[in-house]
């Protein structure tokens, strides 16, 4: 009899899960309506210079953001006016669960779950409440050299950014953030992971440009430039980014 209670439980917080899940989908992906990101800046360190940086950190810092994932959807025929809307809301002061790098698929599934509880924590008492949550943890650039990997999840509705408290990387910040945004719609990685290079064709801005090589715009889920068959260069800042007709089938902005 327990055992029957259990596997019931289970399979009804399974169902639970799975009908929120399609629920999450459809509400960001049907694009009928804005989509409301809640952007929340936390400090990754204990520098006074990644503190100074939150201190003076405001809306105008992100709203390329939101210009761009709008300007992008116009550009495939999406007829919402305001696509998205990305605000920026007050520092928090505890940082998201960190996964590490070489996780298995149980610790994985298990931040996962932790995840979905700190964002259930932050999130509460805010009203309206926003669709998406995007963490931005700042790093002051003189602790590291190269920045923790980040995470878009749509399962969730949640992303991790890592981004430097540094002027002179607002703009590459944005970039980051523009990608694990997408990540949360639905948008897949079109980069190899191994050599970190755009994949042909959908990781290439405009694939059929003769010659292939160089590439003067990068897909944003690629990231990078294509200069050459081995080559690639990040953008100096959003307006050489743009979305691909693989990603955009992805989130919704081209029917299949």
């Amino acid at each position: 009899m327990w055992r029957a209670l259990r596997t019931g439980f289970l399979a009804l917080v399974l169902l639970v899960v799975a009908t929120q899940a399609w629920i999450d989908r459809f509400s960001t992906t049907h694009w009928q309506r804005t989509v409301y990101v809640g952007a929340f800046p936390v400090s990754a360190d204990a520098s006074p210079v990644t503190a100074d940086y939150l201190a003076q950190l405001d809306q105008k810092k992100i709203d390329e953001v939101r210009d761009f994932v709008s300007a992008e959807a116009r550009r495939y025929g999406v007829g919402v006016d305001e696509p998205i809307e990305v605000r920026l809301y007050p520092e928090l002061a505890s940082a998201p669960p960190a996964l590490d790098a070489g996780a298995g698929v149980f610790t994985r599934i298990l931040w996962s779950l932790r995840l979905r509880y700190y964002r259930y924590r932050m999130l509460a008492g805010i009203s309206p409440r926003p669709q998406i949550a995007m963490f931005l943890l700042y790093h002051d650039p003189a602790l590291l050299s190269s920045l923790p990997h980040s995470a878009g999840l749509q399962r969730g509705l949640t992303a991790v950014v890592h981004v430097f408290a540094s002027r002179s990387q607002e703009a590459q910040n944005r970039i980051v953030m523009a990608h694990e945004l997408l990540h949360t719609f639905g948008a897949t990685d079109k980069y190899d992971l191994a050599t970190g290079l755009p994949k042909y064709p959908d990781g290439f801005a405009n694939p059929q440009l003769l010659p292939l090589y160089p590439q003067n715009l990068a897909e944003i889920m690629a990231v990078k430039t294509p200069l050459s068959a081995t080559d690639a260069r990040m953008p100096d800042s959003l307006q050489d980014e743009r979305v691909g007709p693989a990603t955009a089938r992805e989130i919704g902005w081209v029917r299949r």
